[in-house]
C-alpha cells in the first residue's frame, strides 16, 4: 500500500475495507451470516464508518466453539498456513491465513521494523517462540523484508543467547519483556555489557512497568525500547509500534479499525479514557475479524504525533479486562500496582501479587524484590511507603513483603505475577 497523505484518505481506505470485509464475511462465513442475521443487519446497511456500531461483536469463545477453523471465509484449499494462540485452555483458537494474508502481515510488520529504525545494516536476534505461535514467523518475515539479518534463536537457552550477543553482535533483540529482563540480568551477571552491541529492544506480548523498562535498557546498554503490539487473531505481532519519540503506539489503521469501548457497557469511552480494544480487520481474507473483543485495555491518544506519522496512536497495553482483581469490593488492575511500584526507589522491577482468604476475609500480599544494590535496613521504610501509596491511590489495603533480589521467579516467556489462592 502506497503512502497515505492525510486522515481523509485513511478514512476512505477504512470505509472501503469495512464494506469489503462485511460483504466477504457475510457471503462466505456461515458463522458471520448467522451473527448478522441474528442482529438484523446486512452488508448493504454499511454506508459509513458510523455504521460499524450496528455490527455484532465477535468474542474468543466463538473461535473455540467453531473449532477447528473458526471464522473461515475462504475455501480450505486457499488456506496456506494456520497459527494458534498460546496460553488457552481447552480447545485452542486456530486462525487461518491465505497467501495474501501472509503478504499483508509481512508488509505491515516491515513497516513496524522501519518505524523502529531497523534496516539492512542491522542484525536482529529473534528470541521469541516459533511454531504454532505467531511471533517467530512474524518477526522473521518482517526482519527479512526490511533487509536486516535475522538470527532466529527462539526463546530460552541463555547460554546460546549470550554467545550470539557477543559473537554475532546483533544490534536489535526481539522478545517478551520478561525475556529481556532475564537476559539483561544474565548479561550483567556475566559482565558482558561492554562486549555486546544492542541498540534496540523490540518487546511485546505482556505489560511492562517503567521500572522494568529502565532495568532492561540499563542492563543491555540499549538506546531504545519499542513496544510492539499484536495478537494471533489480528494476524500476529506487528499491527502497531511506538515511534522513536515513545509517545504512544502508532497502529496501522489501513489494516484494521480500532474502537476503545467500556468493557461492561460496550459503549465508546471518551478519548483519553481507558477501555477495551475492539478490532475490525479491513483486508483479512481467511479469518476476518468483525468487532472482535481483544480484552486488552488501553486508551486513545488524540492529536498528531510530533514524529509526523499519519497513523493514529493508542497508549501501551495497560492490562486485560479479565485480569481485574476484585478485593473487598474494590476493582484493582495490575497496571495500577505497576505504576506505584515504578516510582519507588530501592526495589527491582519484579513483584508478585498473592490473594488469600482467611476467616472469610480477602487479603492481598505483594512480594517485592529489593534492588540488587539495596540495603535491607531500609526494607521496613520501603514496605510502609508502598502500603501507604496503595491505600491512598487504589483505596485497598495490602500487606507488602520485601524479599531478596532474584528471589522471585523469572520467565523467558510471560511472567506470572498474580496468584489467586482464594
Amino acid at each position: 500500500m502506497g503512502e497515505i497523505k492525510d486522515a481523509k484518505e485513511l478514512e476512505k481506505i477504512q470505509l472501503e475495507g469495512l464494506k469489503w470485509t462485511v460483504n466477504h464475511a457475510y457471503k462466505n462465513s456461515p458463522f458471520y451470516k448467522r451473527q448478522f442475521d441474528k442482529a438484523g443487519v446486512r452488508p448493504e446497511d454499511i454506508k459509513g464508518l458510523e455504521d460499524l456500531s450496528r455490527l455484532p461483536f465477535t468474542e474468543a469463545h466463538h473461535l473455540r466453539d467453531d473449532y477447528p477453523f473458526p471464522l473461515l471465509s475462504v475455501p480450505e484449499e486457499k488456506v496456506v498456513r494456520i497459527h494458534s494462540s498460546s496460553g488457552t485452555t481447552g480447545k485452542r483458537k486456530i486462525l487461518s491465513y491465505t497467501k495474501k494474508d501472509i503478504e499483508d502481515w509481512t508488509s505491515f510488520f516491515a513497516r513496524a521494523f522501519r518505524m523502529a529504525g531497523i534496516g539492512p545494516k542491522d542484525r536482529v536476534q529473534i528470541a521469541v517462540g516459533y511454531g504454532l505461535w505467531t511471533a517467530g514467523a512474524g518477526f522473521q518475515a518482517g526482519c527479512e523484508r526490511v533487509g536486516a539479518m535475522a538470527i532466529p534463536v527462539g526463546p530460552g537457552n541463555l547460554e546460546l543467547q549470550c554467545q550470539f550477543l557477543v559473537d554475532l553482535k546483533p544490534t536489535c533483540i526481539c522478545c517478551t519483556s520478561s525475556m529481556a529482563l532475564l537476559l539483561g540480568e544474565e548479561i550483567k551477571r556475566r559482565n558482558l555489557k561492554d562486549k555486546i552491541s544492542i541498540r534496540t529492544v523490540i518487546q511485546g506480548s505482556e505489560r511492562c512497568s517503567e521500572s522494568m523498562r529502565r532495568a532492561i535498557l540499563d542492563h543491555l546498554g540499549a538506546e531504545h525500547l519499542f513496544d510492539i503490539t499484536g495478537l494471533t487473531e489480528l494476524y500476529g505481532p506487528g499491527p502497531g509500534i511506538d515511534c522513536h519519540l515513545h509517545q504512544g503506539i502508532h497502529y496501522w489503521a489501513d489494516y484494521y479499525i480500532l474502537e476503545i469501548l467500556n468493557p461492561e457497557t460496550l459503549e465508546p469511552v471518551k478519548d483519553g479514557e481507558i477501555g477495551e480494544m475492539v478490532v475490525t480487520t479491513l483486508q483479512k481474507e481467511a479469518s476476518p475479524l468483525i468487532r472482535y473483543r481483544t480484552r486488552d485495555l488501553t486508551r486513545k491518544i488524540s492529536g498528531p504525533c510530533p514524529c509526523g506519522s499519519i497513523f493514529p496512536r493508542h497508549d501501551r497495553i495497560l492490562g486485560r479486562s479479565d485480569d481485574m482483581i476484585i478485593i473487598r469490593g474494590v476493582n484493582v488492575y495490575p497496571g495500577q500496582i505497576d505504576e506505584i511500584l515504578s516510582e519507588v526507589e530501592g526495589i527491582s522491577s519484579e513483584y508478585n501479587i498473592i490473594l488469600e482468604r482467611r476467616d472469610a476475609r480477602d487479603y492481598m500480599i505483594i512480594k517485592v524484590e529489593r534492588d540488587s544494590a539495596g540495603d535491607p535496613s531500609y526494607d521496613e521504610e520501603i514496605q510502609s511507603g508502598i502500603e501507604k501509596q496503595i491505600k491512598n491511590q487504589i483505596m485497598v489495603s495490602a500487606e507488602v513483603q520485601i524479599v531478596d533480589y532474584g528471589a522471585l521467579p523469572r520467565s523467558e516467556r510471560k511472567s506470572k505475577r498474580i496468584f489467586d489462592n482464594r
